[in-house]
């Protein structure tokens, strides 16, 4: 009995009666089908065409073929053709021109083009086409056809296969559809969209971008966005954030000036994310950022009102209340010495008169300082710094010390005033939050920049998202904005918590 007349029914075998057919097969293979059954049934093997035609009929294709020498009784069409267009085999092969009359209008012209240049040159036919079904649906057929030439060059017969890929173009048009409406998103958007590779490479561009920096999309097409918009500062900033991108953490909240074709800036806020790809690394970076360059420059302007008004109610204060107060306590001193000279009663209520004018001349005075802590002359930011220092040493009983090793001159009192007011909340939240005990103001400058430094032994910076990070660092934040610096707060070597501001020094 051969291998496959023990055969039980489907489903029905087990593991080892699985393996024993398995070997009995391998052993007539073995001996070249020298089974007593398979020799004897040598002489009824199916013929070649045979084996073709049911070979082709089990592939999921239309197959078909046409001798170029002989009538259409020689063409050949597999039966999927049924199966594909509702035509049998026979009705497709009686109509020799039925294949172009079910070809779509649309795509009629084209194939005659190809066909015939197949035909001509001998060249494979390689196209996509849509062809009506007898219910009159339209099915997409990928085909390839080669012709077959005699040896003396004559054309000798057709031969093709069609595949049915209407899913696969209707999967296109869907994603093509998505994209254009992507597409039409992208550039309606007031945002700027950048599409980077992993690199840092510029992918796409949409047309916000296109508006504000003056270059189109071809122009930047594969250029590095670090080279091309941003300052070499920003530039080594932002590989910074690319490697924190990489790492899945995205980056928000991040601003930039962008220089534009003409050489002007349009400041920036930029959110990016990553668009994971298989495996850990990321196929895109998705930058989005909003200009805020009039809304900064309105900001600025507003600052720029509030601190001269701060600054001249300060000088009111000093030199307009202070002196009419210092005027009263004379003359009433004076008045109180008179009465006093004279045994008048009354002397001992003008000394205590004189004494309330003089506490108010202190607390004016505070009031201005706080108003105007900085002096216009070029060293008062040192000198606001060392003076505070010290009076926070004596109010909180703690060490608190500045140091500058070398002379940090500003002259414009407005970035003086914003570095101050940086140092200031910086301390206070090092003692209110982190329970510092000793703090170090640093001035330092090197090469056209310098760095406003304060570092505690505090309890450090906590673990906490950027977005919850509380109003003194966004003030601090914005201030160093203000004046073209950048704010950092990082971790202390050792314990504590350092906030740096660093900003270029103006002549």
């Amino acid at each position: 009995m051969s291998a496959s007349s023990a055969l039980p029914e489907s489903g029905s075998l087990t593991p080892e009666e699985a393996e024993a057919v398995l070997r009995e097969l391998a052993a007539v293979f073995g001996n070249g089908g020298a089974s007593p059954e398979t020799k004897s049934n040598r002489g009824s093997r199916p013929d070649l065409e045979a084996m073709y035609r049911t070979l082709v009929e089990q592939i999921p294709a239309v197959v078909f073929m046409a001798y170029l020498d002989r009538g259409i009784g020689e063409a050949y069409v597999s039966p999927r053709i049924e199966e594909a267009l509702g035509f049998t085999q026979a009705e497709w092969l009686e109509d020799p021109v039925r294949w172009y009359n079910r070809i779509h209008p649309d795509d009629q012209h084209r194939w005659s083009i190809e066909a015939a240049e197949t035909f001509a040159t001998g060249k494979p036919l390689r196209s996509a086409y849509r062809v009506i079904a007898r219910d009159g649906r339209v099915i997409w057929f990928h085909c390839e056809a080669k012709m077959i030439r005699q040896e003396d060059g004559r054309p000798w017969f057709i031969h093709g296969i069609g595949f049915d890929i209407s899913d696969l173009k209707r999967a296109e048009q869907a994603l093509e559809g998505e994209r254009n409406l992507l597409s039409t998103v992208l550039d309606t958007v007031g945002a700027l969209v950048v599409v980077l590779s992993p690199a840092g490479a510029i992918l796409r561009f949409n047309r916000a971008c296109e508006d504000i920096s003056g270059y189109t999309f071809d122009e930047v097409r594969g250029k590095y966005f670090g080279d091309l918009f941003l300052t070499p500062e920003e530039a080594a900033r932002f590989k910074s954030n690319l490697a924190t991108l990489h790492a899945k953490k995205p980056v928000t909240g991040s601003e930039s000036d962008l220089i534009t074709r003409n050489g002007g800036r349009r400041r920036i806020s930029w959110s990016s994310t990553v668009l994971p790809g298989v495996g850990i690394a990321p196929t895109y970076v998705i930058a989005t950022g909003i200009d805020i360059t009039e809304r900064k420059r309105m900001e600025r302007a507003i600052l720029e009102i509030s601190t001269r008004e701060q600054r001249k109610i300060g000088r009111d204060l000093h030199d307009g209340l202070g002196q009419h107060l210092t005027g009263i306590a004379f003359m009433s001193k004076v008045l109180e010495r008179k009465l006093a000279a004279d045994g008048v009663p009354e002397a001992a209520e003008v000394e205590k008169i004189v004494r309330l004018v003089n506490q108010a001349i202190h607390k004016t005075r505070e009031l201005a300082r706080g108003l105007l802590p900085v002096v216009s002359d070029a060293d008062g930011l040192m000198s606001a710094l060392k003076r505070w220092t010290g009076e926070v040493e004596d109010l909180f009983r703690i060490s608190c010390r500045f140091e500058c090793p070398e002379a940090v001159l500003i002259g414009d009192v407005n970035v003086a005033t914003h570095l101050y007011h940086i140092a200031q909340e910086a301390v206070n939240n090092a003692i209110k939050h982190g329970h510092a005990t000793e703090l170090v103001v640093s001035l330092r400058r090197l090469k056209g920049v310098a760095t406003l430094e304060i570092e505690d032994n505090g309890a450090g910076v906590p673990d906490v998202p950027r977005a919850h990070t509380g109003l003194g660092l966004h003030i601090m934040n914005y201030r160093a904005n203000m004046i073209g610096g950048s704010l950092e707060l990082r971790r202390g070597l050792h314990s504590g918590a350092v906030v740096s501001c660093r900003f270029p020094l103006r002549s």
